[in-house]
């Protein structure tokens, strides 16, 4: 009996998923929980291994291809096997049908956004919550979307590349616009020519996330950084009393742990902080899920230590390696990249002394660390030689005023300058 390969379930919400690499060829011996491929999402990229030991038979979804959650995606046996009738004429399986996402809205434009009319929704497909999202925020109308997804679904690049392709038209006239028939289903988008001295290089999911991500961040938030200096003399200290006895407990004892902690017990003294922005009024979390930005190869990805607030250093210590190390090796699973309150990224782990980030939205702020290093202070009008690094805080207006993000900030770094 061969052993089916299935797209597995990606998190809440996650109704499809991109193969993005495939870690074996067709023939290759594979061992039992072996990686086999890499799998894509708009969050994260992540391994998926192999269920039972044997050959790779049969690869059913190339590179590239987006397909729902419980597709078969390759076949494992012993060499000369085939799959049963059933799956050979289908060459897929899928599981129960996700709950859609759908829009629905007026066949007519009433409005009108930067010159262009607001289109009609009512489009009745099946789509990824990924993709009703990026319409609603784009003001899109489904039904001029062409759909290259299984069965014609639009995928997100679709949608993307209609956004792009709209966006990149002249607006016309509201009175104008008004007047006109409505628009012609668009054409398929051309791929842009190759530079003469260059080449292009394709946008793999996360890229466009994160790009996708970052416009609407600062489209969104009125972005103010405020800088402080920070001095590490006594977090400095003891870790170098501690290092040792926290290696022995198994768990790296790095100066990111000091940062989140102190992050988090400011973060209770000033909740305001620990927030999101509604229409309705200002959120206020109940819980600190602090995620933390850690640097891949291809990109940017934020693992989110839930209830921070919960963990002495010692777990916080644990918990960051863990989520660290996983992230590199792409182990990640996607809820471990959602429902973030807040974030710090550290930028000085590449020699970087300060630097102003984007918000992580819906968030109220992230948290900015410059390298640590040694410099001249005058302390109590003496010369002193200090561990120093430039902290930013990178705070939505809308929430937050100067001497409220300030007194945020002090309370961080009084914790860290006091560290006992």
């Amino acid at each position: 009996m061969g052993t089916k390969i299935i797209m597995p379930e990606m998190g809440e919400g996650i109704i499809e998923a991109t193969v993005a690499q495939w870690l074996k060829n067709e023939g290759d011996k594979v061992e039992q929980y072996e990686p086999l491929l890499e799998i894509e999402t708009d969050k994260v990229t992540t391994e998926a291994t192999a269920e039972g030991a044997g050959t790779l038979l049969k690869i059913l979804v190339a590179e590239g291809e987006t397909v729902p959650v419980g597709t078969l995606l390759a076949f494992i046996g012993q060499p000369g096997e085939t799959m049963d009738g059933e799956e050979a004429e289908t060459t897929a399986v899928t599981a129960s049908p996700a709950p859609a996402a759908q829009s629905t809205g007026s066949s007519t434009h009433a409005t009108h956004t930067n010159g262009r009319p607001t289109e009609s929704r009512h489009y009745t497909g099946r789509i990824s919550p990924v993709v009703s999202r990026i319409a609603s925020e784009n003001e899109v109308n489904l039904d001029l979307v062409p759909g290259t997804g299984r069965d014609g679904r639009i995928t997100k690049k679709d949608i993307l590349d209609y956004v792009e392709q709209r966006d990149s038209l002249p607006a016309s006239p509201p009175v104008a616009a008004a007047l006109k028939p409505p628009a012609p289903e668009p054409q398929p988008k051309q791929a842009a020519p190759a530079p003469a001295d260059g080449d292009i290089v394709s946008l793999t999911s996360m890229r466009r996330s994160i790009a996708e991500h970052m416009v609407r961040s600062k489209h969104t938030s009125p972005h103010v950084t405020t800088v402080f200096e920070f001095d590490f003399t006594a977090v400095a200290a003891h870790r170098a009393a501690h290092k040792e006895q926290f290696a022995r407990d198994n768990a790296r004892l790095t100066f990111t742990a000091y940062l989140v902690a102190a992050t988090v017990a400011a973060l209770k003294e000033h909740p305001l902080a620990n927030s999101s922005w509604s229409d309705e009024g200002i959120v206020l979390h109940r819980s600190i899920n602090l995620g933390m930005a850690t640097a891949l190869d291809e990109g940017l990805i934020v693992p989110v230590i839930k209830n921070a607030d919960s963990l002495n250093l010692l777990g916080l210590a644990r918990t960051i390696n863990d989520l660290a190390d996983r992230a590199r090796r792409k182990q990640l699973r996607p809820e471990e990249t959602q429902g973030g309150t807040f974030t710090i990224t550290n930028h000085g782990v590449s020699g970087s002394l300060f630097a102003t980030p984007i918000i992580n939205q819906p968030q109220c702020g992230i948290l900015g660390v410059g390298q640590i290093e040694k410099r001249v202070k005058v302390i109590n009008d003496a010369i002193a030689i200090r561990p120093l690094a430039y902290v930013s805080f990178t705070f939505d207006h809308r929430i937050l005023d100067g001497a409220t993000a300030d007194y945020f900030v002090a309370a961080i770094k009084k914790k860290i300058e006091n560290w006992q």
